[in-house]
C-alpha cells in the first residue's frame, strides 16, 4: 500500500514541480496572505525536512522550539533562498525514501501517524499549497484520483476539527459520498448512518484544505452532526485557519 501512496506522492509533487519550474516569477502572491509563491515551495521544503525529523530523530522533533510564527517565518525565509527548487526536490526525494522503510507511529504536529498516513499527509499539503500555486498563475489544474487521498484525510480528521475548535467529538457517524472526478462514488463511514456530506470530491478536497469558500462549493451536509462539522472541517494539523 505505502509503495502506491508514495507513487502518488511524487506524481503529485512532480505536477507541480513542473508548473513552479516554468514560472518565470516566484515571488507572484498567492491567495493566501503574504504568500507568494516561493512561499509555497519553502513551505513544502520546510514540512518535508520536519517529516524527515520526525522519522529519523523523534526526540529532536518533539524537542524543537515551535513559535507562533513558525509557518510564515520558514516559508518566507525559504522563499528568498536562490536554490529553492533543488532544495526542495532533494528534501521530498529524502523524506520519500525514509518513508519507504518507516515503521511504527511518527510523531507530528497532530495526533501521531502511521507511515502510510504520513504519506498521505505529504499527498494533501503538496496538493493543497499546490492548489494555491495554480490559482496564483491562474492556471486551471485537471483534478485526477489522486484527490482521493486529500478526502481521505479530511474525512479521518473529523475528531480532530471537533477537538480544535474546542468542541466534543460527536459519537454519531458520518457518511460522506463524494463523486470522483471519474464519476466514481466514493464512500466513508456506514451506509446507514443518519448523518450525510455529499457533492464532488473536487470540492470536499477544496473545503478540507480551507482552499474555496463553502458558498462556492456543492458540498451538502444533512444531519445536525454533519452539519457542525463541514464549515470546521480541516484535513491539517495546525490550528483551525481562517479559510477563503
Amino acid at each position: 500500500m505505502i509503495t502506491e501512496l508514495l507513487v502518488d506522492l511524487e506524481a503529485e509533487s512532480r505536477s507541480l514541480d513542473a508548473l513552479v519550474a516554468g514560472a518565470p516569477d516566484w515571488t507572484l502572491p498567492t491567495p493566501a496572505e503574504g504568500w507568494t509563491i516561493g512561499h509555497q515551495i519553502g513551505h513544502l521544503m520546510w514540512t518535508d525536512k520536519a517529516a524527515l525529523l520526525a522519522i529519523t530523530d523523534p526526540e529532536a522533533f518533539q524537542a524543537q522550539p515551535l513559535a507562533g510564527d513558525i509557518v510564515d517565518r520558514t516559508a518566507a525565509e525559504a522563499a528568498v533562498l536562490p536554490d529553492l527548487l533543488e532544495l526542495w526536490r532533494a528534501s521530498r526525494a529524502a523524506v520519500q525514501e525514509a518513508l519507504a522503510s518507516a515503521s511504527g507511529k511518527i510523531v507530528w504536529f497532530g495526533p501521531p501517524m502511521s507511515p502510510a498516513s504520513m504519506v498521505t499527509a505529504r499527498i494533501m499539503e503538496t496538493w493543497a499549497h499546490g492548489q494555491d500555486v495554480f490559482d496564483a498563475l491562474g492556471v486551471v489544474r485537471e483534478p485526477t484520483a489522486r484527490v482521493r487521498h486529500v478526502c481521505h484525510i479530511g474525512v479521518r480528521a473529523m475528531g480532530f476539527a471537533f477537538l480544535l475548535n474546542g468542541l466534543a467529538v460527536p459519537e454519531a457517524p458520518v457518511r460522506v459520498e463524494l463523486t470522483a472526478p471519474s464519476g466514481e462514488l466514493w464512500t466513508w463511514g456506514p451506509e446507514d448512518a443518519s448523518d450525510r456530506v455529499t457533492g464532488p470530491a473536487l470540492d470536499f478536497a477544496w473545503l478540507v484544505t480551507q482552499r474555496r469558500n463553502r458558498k462556492e462549493l456543492a458540498v451538502e451536509a444533512v444531519g445536525s452532526v454533519a452539519e457542525e462539522w463541514v464549515p470546521i472541517a480541516q484535513a491539517f494539523a495546525g490550528p483551525p485557519g481562517g479559510g477563503r
